[in-house]
């Protein structure tokens, strides 16, 4: 059994109540795995400007039936859960979209996009951000995967450097402590400053707190910023966490995000850097959508 597996299962065991959602993303977890998205990434990625992620400014051609086909199946599979929210999905399976600018939209994480999307599809926002919001996993963790090699040891931006979004959380690793941020959606790693926020860049002592959890030996901390009122997880432990798990551990330390929030600090919404890509659509002969955010 895999660490990804184990971990949704010991999830499943202590929130029982979670199992609808879970079951998405063990689908989403499963499609991430899978060589079919090997193909939508980019024949290689360019040398970017200091600060830029690997993926600004590409182009992405994808297989509409290849979207329209996850996108069912995590919509199915959140309907079950019976709540009048997901429930509603339903209505986007009968939807007229147009799969290219769906998967651009929840590419470049655009709110007002999806929000339109809903009120097309007649499906609640709410239900429908938090999946779509998976629909590009699979692509992105293919991106990592490719990519990885060409990350700079020398990156330590508050953002990811395949895909531009905001950490997940961060590890400080082995005896030598060093810190390195996980990108909850392509699974990715990279070197992480240490006393600094990565949303506001605050390196001020007394305005970075350190909230520590009230239970004896655990390995977590919430990093926090008085400035920005930002707040990132950190985990100590040996070694880092497989790319398929970051998405599950960021999920089983929800309580430190509802301490997090208790105190007034919440993370930031949105992306961490704009990418700017185009989506095609590799089965239209004419035409393309193509989104900047």
């Amino acid at each position: 059994m895999s660490a990804p597996d184990a971990a949704l299962n010991g999830l499943r065991r202590e929130r029982p109540e979670w199992e609808p959602w879970l079951a998405v993303v063990d689908e989403i977890l499963r499609e991430a795995g899978s060589p079919a998205w090997e193909s939508t990434v980019p024949a290689a990625a360019q040398p970017q400007p200091t600060a830029v992620p690997l993926l600004a400014g590409a182009t992405v051609t994808v297989e509409a039936s290849l979207v329209r086909r996850l996108f069912e199946r995590l919509i199915r599979t959140a309907s079950r859960a019976g709540t009048p929210k997901m429930s509603s999905l339903k209505t986007a399976l009968h939807a007229d979209l147009q799969w290219a600018p769906l998967f651009a939209a929840s590419l470049c994480q655009d709110s007002d996009r999806i929000d339109e999307i809903a009120a097309v599809s007649g499906a609640d926002a709410e239900a429908l951000h938090a999946v779509i919001a998976l629909l590009p996993v699979p692509f992105l963790h293919a991106c990592n995967r490719r990519w990885a090699p060409s990350i700079s040891a020398g990156w330590v931006e508050g953002y990811c450097p395949v895909c531009g979004s905001l950490p997940a959380f961060a590890e400080v690793r082995g005896i030598e402590r060093n810190r390195y941020f996980r990108c909850g959606r392509c699974g990715g790693e990279w070197h992480a400053r240490a006393l600094l926020c990565p949303y506001c860049a605050m390196s001020d002592h007394d305005e970075l707190v350190a909230l520590v959890p009230e239970k004896a030996g655990s390995n977590a901390v919430i990093d926090a910023c008085r400035r920005c009122l930002g707040y990132v997880k950190t985990f100590t432990r040996l070694q880092g966490c497989s790319p398929c798990a970051v998405m599950v551990e960021d999920l089983a330390s929800v309580d430190l995000d509802v301490a997090a929030i208790g105190h007034g600090f919440a993370r930031p919404p949105g992306p961490g850097f704009a990418l700017g890509v185009t989506v095609t659509d590799k089965g239209a002969r004419l035409g393309f959508f193509a989104w900047k955010s």
